[in-house]
């Protein structure tokens, strides 16, 4: 299947498994769950959650993570700082990035904005080169706003 037909496919789950009646970590745990189930190019998903003007490691699957990143650090420091999805062919040319997984080879990282603050980053890695590109750009951009509009995102605290 491509990846059109793979997000097209689970755009449904998307929609049924993201349940306000659970809680944020449950629902989190699950979405980074059928992301990685599903996409074979995919070797680590998780979120990154702001605490203290810091991304704090949260939900996720995939091989041990750094548990935490400056803003304006690395991907998803800069990711969070610009507000912006950032797409990285070849995390080895981005400036600063930072290493957790050292076979990781390409990246994408989405900003979760609630009440106007980032709330956190959505944030996928790759062994292959150029994995991610404008249409997971497109779908997960898609997905993350489900996430905010069917999570009460803001009031779930980082301890």
């Amino acid at each position: 299947m491509t990846d059109v037909e793979i997000y097209k496919s689970i755009e449904p789950q998307v929609e049924s498994l993201i349940d306000s009646n659970d809680s944020v970590l449950t629902n989190l745990s699950n979405f980074t769950a059928l992301l990685n189930q599903n996409f074979e190019k995919i070797s680590w998903v998780g979120f990154y959650i702001t605490k203290n003007d810091k991304l704090v490691l949260g939900p996720f699957q995939g091989k041990v993570a750094c548990t935490k990143i400056e803003f304006g650090k690395g991907v998803c420091g800069t990711s969070a700082e610009n507000r912006e999805t950032i797409i990285v062919e070849d995390v080895h040319k981005f400036p600063g990035h930072i290493a957790c997984d050292a076979g990781s080879n390409s990246e994408i990282v989405l900003p979760i904005v609630v009440d106007d603050k980032v709330w956190g980053v959505l944030d996928l890695d790759s062994y292959e080169f150029s994995s991610f590109n404008e249409t997971d750009k497109i779908y997960l951009e898609k997905f993350c706003e489900t996430l905010a509009n069917k999570l009460n995102l803001s009031e779930f605290k980082v301890i």
